[in-house]
């Protein structure tokens, strides 16, 4: 549960933390409680509804128009970790323009480019007076964003792939489900935030401004770099997916071959000691030399099997 309230500094060009909102103010809500959704709807004079929807992990990437206030919804990637795993999903973000006045960003949990901006990792100055061109800019980091993780998924995919050549475990196939599930999921975002951006593109939503007309082309260029290269990686692990397949299924094989190599030399002298031990005349067939002519004849037998199973490559 986090609301911090933002304005630039107009000497520094920093971002100066305030307590109440004010004109030309950004704030940030993370996880928010009724309480203070409800707090900051009355100071800043928006709809509930508006800061609700963002928080509903479901909710698709789109812009709602709602009489002085225009909502943008986009889906963020984000990390989650279940204990030791980590799992590459995504998220829903709201940002509100508030009139002219306010400017609101909403999420469940921490985004990073939003992180990124707090801390001033990012390369730009953030003006929040300036509405469209900072809604650009969240959307520029978060086209990034996505394609900064999918170099960290081809990254857990290589090594993936040296541990699969070592062992084929029920792990392995959840990893793959895994990686599966954040294509998905990054697929249908990144392609529903397009949606979004061709739809800024046309002015209708927000204004647009001269200045701010190269970050949303740079930003659409580097979305759609993102949708190329999940499709790209998608490939890749429907190849890797077809490859465990073969593998598994060759092991298999391997294993039953070898198995079945191990129960033919077994059996081998099993069939020698019971001919040489049937109640007829066979030469050694009394006395110690007997018994130790018929371990010499099943041995010599189980070597010669031996031999031909290698030569066949059978062990």
């Amino acid at each position: 549960m986090l609301v911090n309230i933002y304005i630039t500094n107009p000497v520094s060009g920093n971002l100066d933390k305030i307590s109440e909102p004010i004109k030309g103010c950004w704030i940030n809500m993370v996880k928010p409680t009724e309480d203070e959704i409800k707090l900051v709807c009355n100071k800043v004079g928006v709809e509930e509804q508006l800061l609700r929807y963002p928080l509903d992990i479901a909710e698709k990437a789109h812009v709602d128009i709602e009489d002085d206030a225009v909502l943008i919804v986009v889906d963020s990637p984000f990390t989650e970790f279940k204990g030791e795993d980590k799992i590459y999903t995504t998220l829903p973000i709201g940002m509100i323009l508030v009139r002219d006045d306010i400017f609101i960003t909403i999420s469940q949990e921490e985004i990073d480019c939003i992180k990124g901006i707090i801390n001033r990792d990012n390369a730009y100055k953030i003006h929040t007076d300036k509405k469209s061109r900072f809604v650009f800019q969240v959307l520029y980091d978060i086209a990034q964003d996505y394609i900064r993780y999918l170099t960290y998924i081809n990254k857990d995919l290589e090594v993936f792939e040296s541990q699969m050549e070592k062992t084929m475990r029920n792990k392995e196939l959840l990893k793959i489900m895994k990686f599966e599930k954040s294509m998905i999921y990054f697929n249908a975002s990144v392609k529903g935030n397009q949606v979004v951006l061709e739809k800024l593109n046309r002015g209708k939503a927000i204004k647009l401004y001269d200045e701010d007309e190269d970050i949303l082309e740079d930003t659409m260029i580097e979305n759609r770099q993102a949708i190329e290269m999940i499709q790209t990686y998608s490939e890749i692990l429907n190849g890797i997916v077809d490859m465990f397949g073969t593998i598994v299924s060759n092991n298999l094989n391997i294993v039953m071959k070898f198995l079945t190599s191990i129960t033919i030399l077994i059996a081998l002298p099993t069939l020698v000691s019971g001919i040489l031990g049937m109640n007829v005349d066979f030469p050694f067939n009394t006395g110690v030399a007997g018994f130790w002519g018929v371990i010499a004849v099943a041995i010599l037998v189980t070597l010669i099997a031996t031999l031909l199973l290698k030569k066949k490559d059978m062990m």
